[in-house]
């Protein structure tokens, strides 16, 4: 069963690691609404739907044909080794007690560089060289590569050739492109939010606001919550309708995501995020804090996110 990462921190009774994660997930949208399955081993392989049968209607007593046959692809999310460890200077930590909990503080930067190492990944994340970008193999392939941006189609909704500014019409149209139902989430630039807020202002309208997570106000448009994300870039350039690189132009990209199983989830190894006190360095009057996470992303189904490319101010 797939549990967000603010579930896993209630059922936890570790201090330290409720504090880690709500540093965690209290700045990413993402992390805040995304599932993770628990998975033993290194790897999850699955089969995604690919193509299903069409059903007929049969007279009374006629004969039953063969069914149909259903087709899928089997793919495999394999976990990804992700680290940041905080260095506490012994001295520092003795003598400046009484300024701040330095410790803390440590733990608390290498919390956030977790995450924004994930969000970043969860973005642009690519093992192999792709689009312009340089590829990691000891990462894992973000939504960029699994919505596949350079193969338009019915996920890869445009705005043009060489891209143009925002309409609702395209919006809405990214929405529609997510099934069954609406996405869970409308992810994008400042620059996109920026530019749909006028929109609806022009229209006469305005964005529905909610609590979330954190008693913090999240916009809606129609229903659906927008979220900003600092990884995505403004600067995409495009040629003949494709994504080909994601610096030297003036474009962005939204991404419309459908979250849970069956849908866009996160994998982790057993335990999750973990805290590992490694203690004293030989080399250095200093102790080491270790925050460790095997994690990675699963797409289980092609029509569960999609992406509006070519978007302008």
């Amino acid at each position: 069963m797939a549990t967000t990462l603010a579930e896993y921190a209630r059922l936890s009774q570790d201090v330290l690691y409720q504090g880690i994660i709500e540093t965690i997930i209290k700045e990413s949208p993402i992390l805040q609404m995304m599932p993770f399955i628990e998975i033993q081993g290194n790897a999850l392989t699955y089969n995604r739907e690919k193509t299903v049968p069409e059903a007929a209607f049969y007279a009374v007593g006629e004969q039953v044909s063969a069914p149909g046959a259903f087709q899928f692809d089997q793919l495999t999310a394999t976990l990804k080794i992700l680290i940041e460890d905080a260095d506490v200077d012994n001295y520092v930590k003795g003598t400046r007690q009484n300024v701040m909990d330095i410790e803390a503080a440590m733990l608390e930067l290498a919390a956030k560089a977790v995450r924004q190492k994930f969000e970043s990944t969860f973005i642009y994340g690519t093992t192999t060289d792709f689009l312009g970008m340089s590829g990691d193999a000891d990462a894992f392939d973000g939504i960029i590569k699994l919505i596949d941006t350079s193969q338009a189609g019915t996920q890869v909704v445009t705005m043009g050739g060489t891209g143009a500014t925002l309409t609702l019409a395209k919006v809405d149209e990214l929405v529609d492109a997510v099934k069954p139902g609406k996405p869970d989430l409308l992810l994008m630039s400042k620059r996109s939010r920026r530019k749909l807020q006028a929109l609806v202002r022009a229209s006469g309208s305005y964005l529905e606001t909610a609590k979330g997570e954190f008693g913090e106000y999240i916009q809606l448009y129609n229903g659906v919550p927008v979220a900003v994300s600092d990884y995505i870039k403004d600067s995409h350039t495009l040629a003949s309708g494709y994504e080909t690189a994601v610096s030297g132009g003036s474009c962005s990209t939204i991404y419309a995501l459908k979250f849970g199983e069956g849908a866009v989830c996160g994998i982790q190894g057993a335990g999750g995020l973990q805290v590992e006190q490694i203690g004293s360095l030989e080399s250095y009057d200093a102790t080491r804090t270790r925050i460790k996470w095997y994690c990675g992303i699963v797409d289980f189904s092609a029509v569960a996110r999609a992406a509006l490319i070519g978007v302008q101010d």
